[in-house]
């Protein structure tokens, strides 16, 4: 096992590179350091970045700058051999002409373990997989969630293994089946304390695995946290609306000239306080619908939907051009045409440019 140093890390697929152009680089600059035996996700939209960070890591692409360091050993430019990783790929990597036994011992005799040991550490992995009836079966006659099994379990039988790199791992396994696989990788992580890195664009499958959450877009960490802070304190404006179902009310506004945020009219009263240096900028309020409440004042809206979805309904409210989302706890009355919002002002938050306001 190991920590894990991403030191100003930046990657391009060009041959040459403009250093300010951020259009020329997949990563323009990441700094993390995870704890050895950790579990984290990389989360974010397709072509943010997250698989090319990870093969960074796993040393099938060598970045353009800066330094990977596991440990204090530093891994830039070793092969991916030479670091002791496995990765689960989105497609099972499996020998399906072999048993499941054999395709779980092949990384032990590929490294010469006494054969004593192999049939051990198989064992042990299988237990742990819910695979020890299956041993003996041809791989070919295991269903997708059983042949990820397998391809997890050959990162798990080795003892050497400093990480293990997951790419999207349940995107071909069946719905019905993803939170039986995920509940099984939650529970492996907590009883063999590998450090676990989880690539995967599904908040749910992120915030329910990692301890940690390294939320990316546009080939930068715009947060990394815990998923209360990511839910609770979004950093950037991409955080409120990726994160949460549904996502952060993003609202327009301006300060007035005692720097409080104004929006429909009213005045705002929020968690961001030093907003001297956010004129000029783009702003906006940032609240999630969980804090966002009927009153008797406010700000005036009108409503239009309501939504119910069991122990709450999504309530749609439009203050001019603007819709602002409530979830209203169930039971609750719900106001019919015109109405008030308030908002919770310790979970509201300005924006400027995308980034929170301290």
């Amino acid at each position: 096992m190991a920590r894990i140093h991403l030191d100003h890390l930046r990657h391009s697929y060009r041959a040459d590179p403009r250093p300010t152009v951020d259009a020329d680089w997949a990563l323009r600059g990441l700094d993390l350091e995870w704890s050895d035996g950790g579990a984290y996700a990389l989360l974010g939209p397709s072509g943010c970045g997250k698989t090319t960070l990870l093969n960074l890591i796993s040393g099938l692409l060598q970045p353009t700058q800066g330094r990977i360091l596991f440990g204090e050993r530093d891994v830039t430019r070793l092969e991916p051999g030479q670091r002791n990783i496995a990765q689960v790929f989105q497609f099972p990597v499996v020998y399906d002409t072999m048993s499941v036994f054999d395709n779980l011992a092949f990384p032990l005799r590929n490294r010469g373990v006494p054969e004593a040991e192999v049939k051990q550490r198989v064992t042990e992995i299988a237990a742990m997989l819910d695979l020890s009836a299956t041993l003996h079966d041809r791989a070919a006659g295991l269903t997708a969630d059983g042949k990820q099994k397998i391809s997890l379990g050959r990162g798990l039988v080795r003892s050497d293994v400093a990480a293990i790199l997951f790419d999207e791992p349940l995107t071909v396994i069946d719905p019905h089946l993803k939170w039986r696989l995920r509940s099984k990788l939650k529970e492996l992580h907590q009883r063999v304390g590998r450090t676990m890195i989880y690539v995967t664009h599904d908040q749910t499958e992120a915030l329910t695995f990692a301890d940690q959450v390294v939320v990316m877009f546009d080939g930068q960490v715009v947060q990394s946290g815990t998923p209360v802070e990511l839910f609770e304190r979004p950093a950037h404006t991409f955080v409120g609306h990726f994160i949460g179902s549904p996502g952060m009310n993003l609202l327009p506004c301006e300060l007035d000239a005692a720097g409080l945020p104004r929006f429909a009219g009213q005045a705002v009263e929020t968690a961001s306080h030093d907003t001297a240096g956010a004129r000029g900028k783009t702003l906006e309020i940032g609240v999630r619908p969980e804090f966002v409440r009927f009153a008797d004042a406010g700000i005036p809206v009108r409503v239009e939907r309501s939504a119910d979805v069991g122990r709450f309904r999504i309530v749609d409210a439009r203050a001019g051009e603007q819709l602002i989302k409530v979830i209203v706890a169930e039971g609750a009355p719900v106001p019919e045409g015109e109405a008030h919002l308030a908002f919770d002002a310790n979970r509201t938050r300005v924006y400027a440019d995308g980034w929170v306001v301290k």
